[in-house]
């Protein structure tokens, strides 16, 4: 056992679910978590997640997990978007739970379905929860762990901040919470066990990273911007959604205009609204990561103020092992 392990061992709930050394989740990323990203969190004691929609089909995702169980011997999950606006998420339910991931992480749905299943196939489940109501909810469906979304998290953040958050989902829930949001060093980590968390899941420090698969230009976005450079729009999915505030998101605005308003609120088609703006936001981002364009949006969040200069996987960890052991 790794020394950091022992200073953390009665705190670390995360680590004891799935016998790593450091509680940390590289959090699942639209577009820029892969499979090198992953291979290098194992080997380097933590775990980390993909979302299935950064693989256009279900035998991708298949091929996916297999090459990373064939690299390395360790655990690793898969982000589900579990509502409607994922047309492919039966089948990606399905593989994820015959190829035996070890976790899934759950978003933006009832994780009803996907706890069912995982329950008979041995797998985990991880679900996104922004307050008590929903994560009472989950936890009575048989979930296995909370994700603490508070205001500072990437991505589809929550309307609340952590040192609110999880003392109140710790009185209300009896199983493990890992904290995401606006954590960028050791000292954050080891501050959220403190405050009651089992663990925690980071996102945007890995967006700059050598592995991560994005354009130089996004990398140094998360380099030369800060936390008071991202905004929070809904014309990527609907679902307020946090970006770097470049000229281009200035300009086009990050509220949906009155009729983007108005079909999101009419019952008969505001399913498929949801699902056509979705996919729209994605494209978008999709274009932006990986080319150089006026039109860009990058999705980060708060906690890029941490990034100082593009480093690998290893170099971010071992300096988040660092941090915690001084700080402890």
């Amino acid at each position: 056992m790794h020394t950091i392990s022992k200073i953390m061992t009665k705190k670390a709930q995360l680590c004891e679910m799935l016998n790593i050394d450091f509680p940390v989740i590289m959090a699942p990323m639209f577009l820029v978590s892969n499979e090198e990203m992953i291979i290098e969190a194992i080997n380097n004691g933590i775990t980390g997640a993909i979302p299935a929609l950064n693989y256009r089909t279900v035998d991708e995702l298949r091929d996916a997990i297999r090459r990373i169980k064939k690299a390395v011997d360790g655990p690793f999950g898969i982000n589900l978007i579990v509502n409607k606006s994922n047309f492919l998420y039966k089948e990606q339910l399905k593989v994820c739970c015959e190829e035996k991931i070890s976790f899934f992480i759950t978003s933006l749905g009832s994780p009803e379905e996907t706890i069912k299943m995982s329950k008979q196939h041995g797998v985990k489940v991880f679900c996104d929860v922004v307050d008590v109501k929903y994560a009472k909810k989950v936890e009575s469906l048989g979930a296995d762990g909370i994700i603490a979304v508070n205001k500072e998290a990437g991505g589809h953040a929550g309307p609340t901040s952590y040192n609110e958050l999880i003392p109140a989902l710790k009185a209300a829930c009896s199983i493990p919470i890992l904290s995401a949001g606006g954590i960028g060093d050791g000292k954050g980590i080891k501050d959220m066990l403190d405050l009651g968390a089992g663990g925690v899941s980071m996102g945007s420090i890995f967006i700059a990273t050598k592995e991560a698969p994005v354009s130089q230009e996004y990398k140094d976005a998360c380099v030369n911007f800060g936390a008071k450079d991202i905004v929070l729009t809904t014309k990527l999915s609907g679902t307020p959604c946090t970006v770097i505030n470049t000229p281009y998101v200035q300009k086009i605005g990050t509220s949906q205009n009155f009729l983007e308003r108005l079909l999101n609120k009419n019952k008969r088609l505001k399913k498929w609204f949801k699902a056509i703006t979705f996919m729209r936001g994605m494209k978008s981002l999709q274009k932006a990561a990986f080319s150089t364009t006026y039109k860009t949006v990058w999705c980060a969040g708060p906690s890029i103020e941490y990034v100082k200069e593009v480093k690998s996987i290893k170099e971010v960890i071992d300096n988040l092992k660092k941090g915690f052991q001084e700080a402890s």
